[in-house]
Parts: C-alpha cells; sequence; structure tokens
C-alpha cells in the first residue's frame, strides 16, 4: 500500500521525491453506544482497514489537499493562514481542524505540505472514516514536525477539532479507539476518567462480519446532537435528587429509584438507555474474560433492542440487518453499531456461517430496502503508525 500511494502521490503532484505515507484505522465499537458522552464504559476496536496519507513538507505556507475518495473534488488548496472551517473546503476540514487544534496548543507548522489521502474505510458507514482522518493528520504533524505528543494527545486533540473546528459534539470513543488501538484487543474505556485496559478478543472459531447499511448520514445533520441535549436535560433533572456528574455513574436500580426526578418522559428513555448501556458493556466484557462468548452476543443484541426502542437511533436499514442477522444458525450477536441513522452493523459469526450470514442477511436486506448493503470480515489492527 505504500508504493500505492507514493504512486498517487505522484500522478498528483508531480513526483514523490522525499514523501512520506502513514496509516490510522479505522474502528467498530462492539458494545457501549451513546454512552461515551454520558461518562459510561465502551468497547470500541481499531481495525485493520482505515486511512491512508501521503505526504511533503513544502517551502511556503501553502496547504494541498487530494483524495483518492474524492477525486472529482480535486485538488483542495488552502494555506496555514486560512485555518477557518468553511463548507467549501469539504472534507479537508478534518485535517484543517486538526492543524488549527494543535496550533492552539503551540504547536505551529512552520510550512505548509502536499498531502493525498485514501481511505478503504466505507464512507458515511459509521466506522469513522473522520476519525480516522483526524488521527492520522495528528501522527503525520508529530511525524514531519517533530511535535512531542503521544497516541492518547492524538485521541484528545482529535475530538477537541471535531468540537470546536467543526462543530460535532462527539464524544472521545471514536478517536480514542484509533489512536490507541491494538491488535487483536478492545479497549475498555471508562469515557469519564480515561482510564482504560485492554482485554483480548479472541474469538475462537468465529469472526467479526461488519455490514454496511450503504444508507448515508451526515452526522452532524443528524439527531446525534439533539440526543446529547436530552441526556443532558436528564442528567439535570436526576441531579436535583442525587449527587451524579454523568448518567455512567449510576446503577440500573439507582435509575429506577430516580427516574421519577425526570420532567421529560423522552428523557427518561434516552437516559435509561445511557445507563443501561454503560452497564452492559461493563458485563460483557466481564464475559469476555470469562470466555462466555454466548453472553457477550447476547448483550449485542439487548445493546441493539434499547438503541431501537429507548434511544431511537436505528432506522428500518439498520433494524432490517439486524432482525435477518439473528435469523441465521451461527450469529452469536448481532447490533449497531456508531451513532445509528444508517451506518453499520457488528455481528460476531462462526467462521462456517459467515457465507451463509452475508448471502440470506444480504437477500433480505435488497428485497426489503430496495439496494444492497456490503459485507465485511474484519480484522483487529494496532493504531497509527508510519509506513
Amino acid at each position: 500500500m505504500k508504493q500505492k500511494m507514493l504512486e498517487h502521490f505522484a500522478r498528483i503532484y508531480g513526483d514523490a521525491d522525499g514523501a512520506e505515507v502513514f496509516f490510522a484505522p479505522g474502528r467498530v465499537n462492539m458494545i457501549g453506544e451513546h454512552t461515551d458522552y454520558n461518562g459510561g464504559h465502551v468497547f470500541p476496536c481499531a481495525l485493520t482497514i482505515g486511512t491512508y496519507g501521503a505526504v511533503r513538507r513544502r517551502g511556503d505556507r501553502r496547504l494541498r489537499f487530494y483524495s483518492v475518495n474524492f477525486s472529482r473534488a480535486g485538488v483542495i488548496e488552502s494555506s496555514l493562514d486560512e485555518l477557518t472551517p468553511s463548507s467549501e473546503a469539504g472534507w479537508t476540514n478534518y485535517p484543517k481542524g486538526v492543524m488549527w487544534t494543535f496550533a492552539q496548543r503551540g504547536m505551529e507548522m512552520d510550512c505548509g505540505l502536499d498531502l493525498v489521502l485514501f481511505g478503504n474505510i466505507p464512507n458515511g458507514s459509521g466506522l469513522s472514516s473522520s476519525a480516522s482522518v483526524e488521527v492520522l493528520t495528528g501522527a503525520i504533524l508529530r511525524g514531519l514536525y517533530g511535535f512531542e505528543v503521544s497516541n492518547q494527545d492524538l485521541a484528545l486533540i482529535g475530538q477537541y477539532a471535531e468540537n470546536h473546528f467543526n462543530g460535532m459534539n462527539c464524544g472521545i470513543m471514536d478517536q480514542f479507539a484509533i489512536a490507541m488501538g491494538k491488535k487483536d484487543h478492545a479497549i475498555f474505556l471508562d469515557t469519564n476518567t480515561l482510564s482504560y485496559e485492554y482485554a483480548p478478543l479472541v474469538l475462537d472459531g468465529a469472526r467479526i462480519v461488519i455490514a454496511c447499511s450503504n444508507k448515508k448520514r451526515g452526522l452532524v445533520d443528524s439527531k446525534y446532537n439533539e440526543r446529547r441535549s436530552e441526556c443532558k436535560a436528564a442528567l439535570a433533572d436526576l441531579q436535583k435528587v442525587c449527587r451524579i456528574q454523568s448518567l455512567g455513574e449510576l446503577t440500573e436500580e439507582e435509575f429506577e429509584q430516580y427516574k421519577g426526578a425526570i420532567q421529560n418522559p423522552v428523557c427518561v428513555k434516552r437516559a435509561r438507555h445511557a445507563v443501561y448501556e454503560n452497564r452492559r458493556a461493563v458485563r460483557a466484557v466481564e464475559a469476555l474474560k470469562k470466555n462466555e462468548l454466548a453472553l457477550f452476543g447476547q448483550l449485542m443484541n439487548e445493546s441493539h433492542v434499547s438503541l431501537r426502542d429507548d434511544y431511537e437511533v436505528t432506522g428500518i436499514e439498520l433494524d432490517t440487518l439486524v432482525d435477518a442477522a439473528w435469523g441465521v444458525d451461527g450469529v452469536i450477536g448481532s447490533r449497531m453499531t456508531g451513532a445509528g441513522f444508517g451506518g453499520c452493523t457488528v455481528s460476531i459469526v462462526k467462521n462456517e456461517a459467515v457465507d451463509t450470514f452475508m448471502e440470506r442477511v444480504g437477500k433480505t436486506y435488497q428485497e426489503k430496502i430496495g439496494y444492497a448493503a456490503d459485507f465485511y470480515a474484519v480484522e483487529i489492527g494496532d493504531g497509527p503508525q508510519q509506513l
């Protein structure tokens, strides 16, 4: 892939002398959805698919961006003096946001760069192509300009850029999973404290299969920020009757005891999901440590039901994929993953059932939705690296 990226770079910018190649993965969250901004636990892992960048320093302050995935846009030009978000900048708002955040923290680039990106994460799939670009950009700036930042710093910088430059009020999970990825492990992360542990995700005789709904969704325009504000309202009501800083601090029993304080019935449902999903994530990791894969799968299924009924972020596409998955022998667990409103499902499928799973779920989806889903049997990989 390194050679391929250098060829892309030479094709766009004339030659690839002095260009360097970096990679950052995508991520999938196994369980713990919409808990990361509610002070709960998440359990994501980095994938071996992700975003590649070929890059070279310039002798001036110009910035030139090109994406193989958005080739129609051509080379998008900017400069270090124009690090402001704009609709015309398109996808380049993500790398520019990271450059802006570095500068905010006293790490200013002393010259511009030429960049070519290629991602083999499906765009708009919910596997965090935007966070992958952010972490990749951070790794590039560290590598090219010698900035001293840890991988955990890269995660926090990416999240800050997305929140404050791109106006997307995301939690820390996506950037953290990508920056801190470890092969064959998922990350059990307490989003309240950023304490984490790596848990081996050893699926003897089974694979992780991602089904992409191919329903495109723009997160900033979706109801994501609305869900955040509903949870915030629920928390404010609960804080009148119990001393908590986040919904993730409550057990199920405590929630049931205090939920009457929440004024809006819709906010009760949102908070119930946040609390119960957090406890599910904790139990799921305990199950994995005891090699109880069937229980892990059952908790994945319960997670989807909660996201469908209490959080209402699934929609007909994701529900169709999951319902069909539940009907296939050899499926250990299946749920939507990511923010919802389109995007992907993640399933654990026994090896001998993977082909049947893709065929049957694909057929059901095509018949009901009218267009095809894409399937990926994925591997768990490391965090960002220079190739």
